[in-house]
């Protein structure tokens, strides 16, 4: 099992990570739209708490603290769209992959946009053991979401070890924004 990092053995986190988390759930922050949350359930990125680690298995495998999805026997990579808890500026990104040692995304990217107004989506059927649906992947289309800004290129991220579970990024423009979506490449299964 990989051990939580210890103060002492984390990289150092940039100043930014000081600065109110606008992604949170106890924000407001809350993810919109998921291609896959077969094995755990995208909301679980919004968490405040710090990752932990549960012996156990749930219908669709180990239980894990983060969103896991499956492997992709099709074109493409799994993505979400997350609506900020307080629109803003987002300085950087910080990425926790903790326990997740041979089953994480090794690469992800992030786009961001500002929307005056919410998009219209199908309602989402979020938690474990389901996938977008064909009507959830027409309606998010209409938002153009592969076309927002880039605000991370495609970037590794590390296992989940406690020397390597927390990756920080700048990001390219820091808007302001009202909704981010995270790209995982291939998948996180």
């Amino acid at each position: 099992m990989a051990e939580r990092p210890s103060s002492s053995s984390r990289t150092p986190a940039p100043s930014w990570t000081e600065l109110n988390d606008l992604t949170s759930s106890s924000l407001g922050g809350e993810v919109v739209f998921s291609t896959d949350d077969w094995f755990a359930a995208a909301e679980m990125l919004l968490s405040t708490e710090e990752p932990q680690w549960r012996e156990g298995f749930t219908e669709q495998g180990k239980w894990m603290d983060g969103w896991e999805t499956r492997r992709k026997r099709i074109p493409g990579h799994d993505w979400c769209i997350i609506k900020l808890g307080l629109p803003g500026r987002v300085c950087g990104i910080e990425l926790d992959t903790s326990f997740f040692t041979g089953n994480y995304a090794p690469r992800v990217s992030v786009r961001a946009i500002w929307l005056d107004e919410p998009p219209v989506l199908e309602p989402r059927k979020g938690g474990a053991g389901k996938a977008a649906s064909k009507a959830q992947f027409a309606a998010v289309d209409m938002i153009g979401s592969d076309k927002w800004k880039t605000i991370v290129e495609m970037s590794a991220l590390g296992a989940g070890y406690k020397d390597t579970c927390k990756t920080y990024f700048a990001v390219k423009d820091p808007g302001p924004f009202t909704h981010i979506r995270l790209n995982i490449f291939p998948d996180g299964g």
